[in-house]
């Protein structure tokens, strides 16, 4: 083994860096920096298939945002919690019908 393999690098005598709990800092939200490009929806079917088609898009960027902000179960995501995250990111406040898909998008990702 050559003796620069023996030899400590400054890193490793310093030891790994320290982490610390989200508990004790606040977890910064990364925000989309612009909106993705929209397409067209097929046209033809009945309204409510678009109504549900944009009621999961919805539920699924809120699912993802409460995700990374920290809010793992589906118990910890109330509608408060749900609604409080649609005006972080700068969505319309949901139904309680998509608070619902959210938290069974949350229950059904494990």
């Amino acid at each position: 083994m050559p003796a620069a393999a023996l030899k400590p690098t400054p890193t490793s005598a310093r030891g790994p860096a320290p982490t610390r709990s989200t508990a004790e800092r606040s977890v910064r939200l990364d925000l989309p920096h612009e909106p993705l490009m929209k397409r067209p929806l097929p046209a033809g079917r009945p309204r409510d298939w678009y109504v549900t088609h944009n009621r999961r898009l919805k539920a699924m960027r809120l699912a993802i945002a409460l995700l990374d902000s920290g809010v793992y179960l589906p118990d910890q995501a109330r509608d408060a919690t749900i609604r409080s995250t649609a005006a972080t990111i700068g969505v319309h406040p949901p139904s309680a019908t998509t608070c619902r898909m959210v938290r069974a998008l949350m229950r059904y990702s494990r």
